[in-house]
């Protein structure tokens, strides 16, 4: 029994050395794993670290021009450094190794097999997912599309003044061509200074220059050449040669003058200052070729359309009243026209200004000065609406559509004298009749809205407001 007794007691030391010896071994492994833990953590954060600039500086590295595009299929494959990867993937990092693998998603699995993207570079047309581009290349591209833009204008700019180059030759190069051959390149202003010289000079013949101001009179139709005309002393010279006595010059004094005149209110100013205006109703009142007057009349229109200050001059100085004499003489038939074409111009440029709403500074200045030119009173009291009135007998269709556009606008102010002119409500039936005719022929041929017509209603306005 003793034996017995300490064999157990033996048994149990035994049991308490084997379970001392396995709780230090098991904090020994203890340790160890933790430490071992705690080595890799910290060596996966170190290689993140390491991994993350060395991606940075492959990817500042890289050319945008030698960049590949990664092809995918269903297996993980390595993605080489620099290579865009399509959008949709699925990618994977080693942390460790740096190493970057990718493939097919899942859904695309059942997919027959992809084909190949095409293998072209960076900048070529690839529909991949732009956020695969980094900043770096994306200024790249927009720098080369820049500098292309740029140099293609440049071409395109060069070779157009190549172009003009080759078609054109300087005005220089010209005028020593032309000297070559003894020819001299003048000038408009040059051509217009030899011209008005010619005319004025005492050695030149009549015909040459009767030729000098012909000339002359083609190029004072521009404005520029008609203010040249008077920096260079030329209109005064014309003025005063409307006193020679040599019909001719008279004629074509006047013809060149009237062209300046045209609408250029800066020679209109000079020409009425220098006294062209009484020059002209001289010529006017006095026994002159058909030829002449037509001239004359042609520069006094030319003067007195659109400048109110002139026309009231000329109401001033008689002239309406010259121009009535020159419609009572024979022959004069084409002038009467003229004048009737002339008078309505003047009354309709006047009545346009007054309708304006238009309360501008210059429209305000305007008007008044064209309230000063009584026109109308004058016209009325000298007799002037039976002298239009009776215009209506000629056969012309333009003569009398101009008439009857004056005796409109004069209706109102004319109204006592038409309604006790009988012969005027007899010229106005005839007239209604013949336009009748004509306008139901026009309208037979297809002509709804003809010329006849718009005769015709004017005859039946006219009519109408007479009763």
């Amino acid at each position: 029994m003793s034996h017995s007794i300490c064999f157990s007691s033996i048994a149990v030391k035994l049991n308490l050395v084997v379970l001392l010896l396995f709780v230090t071994s098991f904090s020994s492994c203890l340790n160890d794993r933790v430490a071992e833990l705690a080595l890799t953590k910290k060596e996966e954060s170190d290689a993140n670290e390491q991994n993350g600039k060395e991606l940075m500086e492959e990817e500042e590295d890289f050319d945008s021009e030698d960049l590949k595009v990664f092809s995918p299929t269903n297996q993980w494959q390595t993605v080489l450094p620099g290579q865009a990867i399509p959008a949709g993937l699925h990618v994977q990092l080693n942390l460790q190794t740096g190493e970057k693998i990718a493939k097919l998603s899942d859904k695309n699995d059942e997919k027959s097999e992809v084909k190949d993207l095409p293998k072209s570079k960076r900048l070529g047309p690839i529909d991949i997912d732009p956020s695969s581009f980094t900043r770096q290349e994306l200024k790249k591209a927009l720098a080369k599309v820049k500098e292309n833009m740029k140099t293609d204008d440049a071409l395109e700019q060069k070779a157009h003044q190549e172009d003009v180059k080759k078609r054109f030759r300087p005005i220089e190069k010209l005028k020593e061509e032309f000297r070559e051959i003894n020819l001299q390149l003048e000038t408009d202003f040059e051509i217009m200074f030899k011209l008005i010289n010619k005319f004025n000079s005492s050695a030149s013949t009549l015909e040459e220059k009767i030729t000098a101001l012909y000339d002359l009179e083609y190029y004072v139709h521009q404005v520029d050449n008609a203010n040249d005309l008077l920096s260079l002393g030329g209109l005064q010279l014309l003025i005063n040669g409307l006193n020679n006595t040599e019909p001719q010059m008279k004629e074509y004094i006047s013809f060149v003058l009237g062209a300046a005149l045209s609408s250029n209110p800066r020679v209109q100013v000079a020409a009425i200052e220098g006294g062209a205006l009484q020059k002209l109703l001289v010529i006017l009142a006095t026994d002159q070729p058909l030829a002449v007057k037509k001239k004359v009349l042609f520069a006094l229109s030319s003067m007195l359309r659109h400048f109110p200050y002139a026309q009231q001059r000329f109401l001033e100085l008689g002239g309406l009243q010259v121009l009535r004499n020159l419609c009572s003489e024979k022959g004069m038939d084409t002038l009467r026209i003229r004048i009737v074409t002339l008078l309505y111009d003047l009354l309709m440029e006047k009545l346009l200004l007054m309708d304006q709403q238009d309360n501008t500074t210059e429209i305000h200045v305007r008007a008044q000065q064209y309230s000063q030119v009584n026109l109308v009173p004058a016209i009325v009291e000298q007799g002037w609406c039976t002298i239009i009135a009776n215009l209506l007998v000629l056969p012309e269709h333009d003569t009398r559509e101009k008439v009857l556009k004056t005796v409109h606008v004069l209706l109102s102010s004319c109204r006592d004298s038409y309604r006790a002119d009988r012969y005027l409500s007899h010229v106005l039936d005839l007239l209604r009749q013949e336009y009748e005719d004509l306008a139901a022929e026009e309208q037979r041929e297809g002509d709804e809205d003809g010329y006849f017509k718009e005769l015709l209603s004017s005859i039946n306005s006219i009519a109408q407001q007479l009763k």
